[in-house]
């Protein structure tokens, strides 16, 4: 998915949706520029609201319009509690539980990884970044890989502190398994949920 200036769409969001917006000085120039701006900040409608929470959403996981739409429909006609479900589905995709598992700096690097070849899942190559794993399915780096500038630095710069409950890491063997299903936890995430659903019940 072709994305534009990332500083200035953060900017826009007002939420470090990108890895590389994740940092000081990106917080410093919001907070300077919070200072500049009027103490009677102008209305915002519900739907501009919406859209703002929709397109974090969607920058935060790299996925397109189209993608997002599938898994808000699905959420919605599959659960009763499809905040969940969106969430859950969001977190298995391929490119996320390698990111996750702290193989890749950035969602972005993780989806390259996948769609070069550079992983795989239960012993089979798999190049679908929006690949949905399941739990129980291992995790691991092609054994020819493993020698790359890719993964060079992993075991100095990996880590274990980052790697979420559900799944398990372990770094000798470049492997990881999905021990549960991700679980939703607002505080974790930069977006509201219910939002997203308000936006496309519309």
């Amino acid at each position: 998915m072709k994305i534009g200036p990332k500083f200035k769409i953060a900017k826009r969001l007002g939420a470090p949706v990108f890895e590389k917006t994740q940092t000081q000085k990106f917080a410093l120039s919001e907070a300077r520029a919070g200072k500049r701006r009027t103490k009677r900040p102008r209305q915002v409608s519900d739907y501009s609201k919406q859209l703002t929470e929709k397109q974090k959403m969607r920058y935060t996981y790299g996925i397109t319009e189209k993608q997002l739409r599938r898994y808000v429909d699905e959420a919605v006609s599959k659960s009763n509690q499809p905040i969940n479900l969106l969430m859950e589905r969001l977190e298995s995709r391929l490119d996320n539980v390698v990111y996750r598992l702290g193989l890749a700096k950035t969602r972005q690097a993780s989806r390259q990884m996948v769609a070069h070849g550079h992983i795989f899942v239960n012993g089979r190559r798999l190049g679908i970044p929006s690949h949905r794993t399941r739990v129980g399915d291992v995790i691991t780096v092609r054994e020819g890989s493993k020698g790359s500038g890719l993964f060079q630095t992993i075991v100095e710069d990996h880590s274990a502190a980052g790697v979420p409950s559900w799944l398990t890491f372990d770094l000798k063997k470049l492997s990881g398994e999905k021990k549960s299903e991700p679980t939703y936890v607002p505080s974790e995430t930069l977006f509201d949920p219910e939002l997203i659903l308000e936006y496309y019940s519309r």
